[in-house]
Protein backbone atom coordinates (compact mmCIF):
# COMPACT_ATOMS: atom_id res chain seq x y z
CA UNK A 1 0.00 0.00 0.00
CA UNK A 2 1.20 2.96 -0.89
CA UNK A 3 1.67 6.11 1.50
CA UNK A 4 0.60 9.77 0.25
CA UNK A 5 3.92 12.27 0.20
CA UNK A 6 3.72 14.81 2.92
CA UNK A 7 2.42 18.10 2.02
CA UNK A 8 4.65 20.97 1.61
CA UNK A 9 4.78 23.26 4.69
CA UNK A 10 5.47 26.73 3.69
CA UNK A 11 7.33 29.37 6.45
CA UNK A 12 4.01 31.22 6.28
CA UNK A 13 2.16 28.19 7.98
CA UNK A 14 5.16 27.38 10.39
CA UNK A 15 5.26 31.12 11.49
CA UNK A 16 1.26 31.15 12.18
CA UNK A 17 1.83 28.02 14.00
CA UNK A 18 4.88 29.47 16.33
CA UNK A 19 2.18 32.41 16.65
CA UNK A 20 -0.16 30.01 18.42
CA UNK A 21 2.05 28.16 20.35
CA UNK A 22 3.51 31.43 21.74
CA UNK A 23 0.03 32.69 22.57
CA UNK A 24 -0.82 29.25 24.27
CA UNK A 25 2.36 29.86 26.31
CA UNK A 26 1.99 32.87 27.48
CA UNK A 27 -1.51 32.03 28.42
CA UNK A 28 -0.07 29.28 30.30
CA UNK A 29 2.24 31.84 32.48
CA UNK A 30 -0.72 33.93 32.90
CA UNK A 31 -2.37 31.28 34.46
CA UNK A 32 0.65 30.22 36.72
CA UNK A 33 1.35 34.19 37.54
CA UNK A 34 4.48 34.74 35.88
CA UNK A 35 3.12 37.08 32.93
CA UNK A 36 0.98 40.39 34.44
CA UNK A 37 -1.80 41.23 33.09
CA UNK A 38 -3.22 43.96 35.04
CA UNK A 39 -5.65 42.63 36.91
CA UNK A 40 -5.06 42.28 40.89
CA UNK A 41 -5.67 37.87 41.77
CA UNK A 42 -7.65 35.66 39.95
CA UNK A 43 -9.70 33.11 40.78
CA UNK A 44 -9.32 29.59 40.13
CA UNK A 45 -11.94 29.23 37.56
CA UNK A 46 -10.18 32.27 35.46
CA UNK A 47 -7.40 30.57 36.20
CA UNK A 48 -8.83 26.86 34.66
CA UNK A 49 -10.19 29.34 31.35
CA UNK A 50 -7.16 30.79 30.79
CA UNK A 51 -5.57 26.77 30.59
CA UNK A 52 -7.83 25.86 28.40
CA UNK A 53 -7.71 28.72 26.09
CA UNK A 54 -4.17 27.80 26.39
CA UNK A 55 -4.91 24.17 25.25
CA UNK A 56 -7.42 25.44 22.14
CA UNK A 57 -4.38 27.82 21.16
CA UNK A 58 -2.49 24.09 20.76
CA UNK A 59 -4.86 22.22 19.42
CA UNK A 60 -5.72 24.65 16.94
CA UNK A 61 -1.85 25.67 15.88
CA UNK A 62 -1.41 22.37 15.51
CA UNK A 63 -4.53 21.89 13.25
CA UNK A 64 -3.25 24.68 10.99
CA UNK A 65 -0.58 22.00 10.21
CA UNK A 66 -3.42 20.01 8.38
CA UNK A 67 -3.61 23.13 5.95
CA UNK A 68 -7.12 23.02 5.26
CA UNK A 69 -9.22 25.60 4.76
CA UNK A 70 -12.23 25.09 6.93
CA UNK A 71 -10.17 24.66 9.60
CA UNK A 72 -8.13 28.15 8.80
CA UNK A 73 -11.58 29.95 8.74
CA UNK A 74 -12.78 28.37 11.66
CA UNK A 75 -9.48 29.44 13.42
CA UNK A 76 -10.28 32.89 11.93
CA UNK A 77 -13.35 32.94 13.35
CA UNK A 78 -12.39 31.63 16.68
CA UNK A 79 -9.28 34.24 16.87
CA UNK A 80 -11.24 37.17 15.95
CA UNK A 81 -13.52 36.95 18.17
CA UNK A 82 -11.24 36.36 21.01
CA UNK A 83 -9.53 39.63 19.97
CA UNK A 84 -12.60 41.58 20.11
CA UNK A 85 -13.82 40.01 23.71
CA UNK A 86 -10.85 41.10 24.95
CA UNK A 87 -11.14 44.43 23.44
CA UNK A 88 -14.47 44.95 24.28
CA UNK A 89 -14.22 43.94 27.61
CA UNK A 90 -11.05 46.17 28.61
CA UNK A 91 -10.82 49.04 25.87
CA UNK A 92 -11.86 51.67 29.11
CA UNK A 93 -8.88 49.71 30.76
CA UNK A 94 -5.22 50.49 29.97
CA UNK A 95 -3.76 48.79 32.55
CA UNK A 96 -4.92 45.38 31.42
CA UNK A 97 -4.88 46.64 27.09
CA UNK A 98 -1.55 47.45 27.87
CA UNK A 99 -0.43 45.03 30.43
CA UNK A 100 2.92 43.06 29.78
CA UNK A 101 0.31 39.93 29.24
CA UNK A 102 -2.28 41.48 27.21
CA UNK A 103 0.42 42.33 24.58
CA UNK A 104 2.21 39.55 25.14
CA UNK A 105 -1.16 37.70 23.65
CA UNK A 106 -2.02 39.85 21.33
CA UNK A 107 0.11 40.95 19.18
CA UNK A 108 0.49 37.32 18.44
CA UNK A 109 -3.09 36.58 18.18
CA UNK A 110 -3.56 39.67 15.48
CA UNK A 111 -0.36 38.87 13.86
CA UNK A 112 -2.10 35.06 13.78
CA UNK A 113 -5.10 36.46 12.40
CA UNK A 114 -3.29 37.99 9.44
CA UNK A 115 -1.41 34.93 8.57
CA UNK A 116 -4.48 32.63 8.59
CA UNK A 117 -6.09 35.47 6.27
CA UNK A 118 -3.54 35.30 4.03
CA UNK A 119 -3.37 31.95 4.18
CA UNK A 120 -6.46 31.53 3.24
CA UNK A 121 -6.63 33.71 0.55
CA UNK A 122 -3.12 32.33 -1.18
CA UNK A 123 -4.85 28.76 -1.39
CA UNK A 124 -8.03 30.55 -2.66
CA UNK A 125 -5.97 31.79 -5.46
CA UNK A 126 -3.62 29.00 -6.01
CA UNK A 127 -6.39 27.31 -6.68
CA UNK A 128 -8.90 29.37 -8.47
Amino acid sequence: MATKPVKNISGTIWLAVSLALLTAVAYIFIALGLLPVGIQGSSSEESVIIFVAAGCYVLGGLLILTQRRWLWIIGILINALVVFFFLNMYHARPEVMFSVGGLVTKIPQILLEILLVYLLIKSWIKKG
